[in-house]
């Protein structure tokens, strides 16, 4: 009975540690360790607020490349000869001729021209189909001619053109307005693969009241869109791509690949001042690209001569190949 008795008297008392409290009083953070507290929030704050860490500079190879290749264009651009104010006083007396004539004055390939459509060449005059078209034809069938027949530059400064395709002003009205199929633009190429060549030069006519180039660069992997008003072509670049694909399953039976592809612009683009000179603008787009030139030699005030030396090409049927 004792030994019961002392089982519950011991469950009923309280903890040792229970009993202990009250001897110790409760613990409390000294001064110093709410001072180092502070000053640990305080430094941690003024490291996220500071400034950061300047990183290495590291160019990757792509911006070293542009910027050697701005610097290569420069120079380029400021060793190429201006061009001049005139033609030559022969060449220029011919053109007085031309402008006189009446009826049918130049033919090439299945284009020709007549004396209303050369007219369109005087100063302020808006380009129509008949003048790119037959400006184009002659950019095509220099690339050819120079395919069957390689000619020594020797001294000329006009680069070697390349292997180039020419669409005429009627392709890109029927991708835009008729699409791939319904426009049936596969019958287009059945005797060229446009997948071989360099360059395939596309003049764009906006909405009948603007002309800009357009180019599928094969060399540089890039849809290219020039225009002398420097406005946004995301269409060009979207019609374009559809085209290329289509195309390429067509042709090929496979999906176009794209890896590596761009869509491009140049800021050097030369502008025009006016509101009638973009097709003469876009003619001399599409000549220097099937020539491979990156950069343009021409703006705004070699326009006049420009339309005195197209006048002089297209009524002799052949490209100069000197200014």
């Amino acid at each position: 009975m004792k030994k019961q008795a002392l089982i519950k008297r011991y469950m009923r008392s309280r903890s040792s540690s229970l009993t202990d409290l009250g001897r110790h009083p409760p613990k409390t953070h000294s001064e110093d360790d709410t001072d180092f507290l502070r000053r640990a929030i305080e430094k941690a704050q003024a490291t996220l607020n500071g400034p950061k860490p300047l990183r290495p500079l590291t160019p990757s190879i792509n911006q070293l490349q542009f910027r050697y290749r701005a610097k290569d264009n420069e120079l380029e651009r400021r060793m190429r000869p201006a061009l001049p104010s005139s033609l030559p006083l022969e060449d220029d007396a011919q053109v007085t001729v031309f402008l006189n004539k009446r009826g049918i004055i130049a033919k090439y390939a299945r284009e020709q021209v007549s004396d209303e459509d050369i007219v369109r060449l005087k100063p302020t005059k808006w380009l129509n189909d008949e003048i790119i078209n037959f400006y184009g034809a002659m950019i095509l069938g220099r690339s050819e001619a120079c395919k069957e027949n390689p000619v020594k530059h020797g001294k000329s400064k006009v680069k070697k053109p390349l292997d180039s395709y020419y669409f005429n002003t009627f392709f890109w009205t029927k991708l835009e307005k008729e699409g791939y199929d319904k426009g049936r633009l596969a019958k287009w190429t059945k005797k060229v693969d446009i997948f071989s060549k360099d360059v395939i030069l596309i003049p764009v006519n906006h909405s009948n009241i603007h002309w800009t180039g357009a180019a599928i660069n094969m060399r540089h992997k890039r849809i290219e869109s020039y225009d002398s008003m420097h406005d946004d072509r995301r269409r060009v670049f979207k019609l374009l791509r559809q085209y290329l694909d289509l195309e390429h399953r067509n042709k090929k039976k496979t999906p176009f690949d794209f890896t590596g592809w761009q869509d491009y612009t140049s800021e050097d683009t030369p502008m025009q001042e006016n509101g009638f000179d973009c097709g003469v603008f876009t003619c001399q787009f599409l000549e220097s690209l099937s020539r491979g030139e990156d950069t343009f030699n021409f703006t705004q005030k070699d326009i006049p001569y420009l339309r005195r030396r197209m006048i002089w090409e297209i009524c002799n049927a052949t490209l100069r190949t000197e200014p």
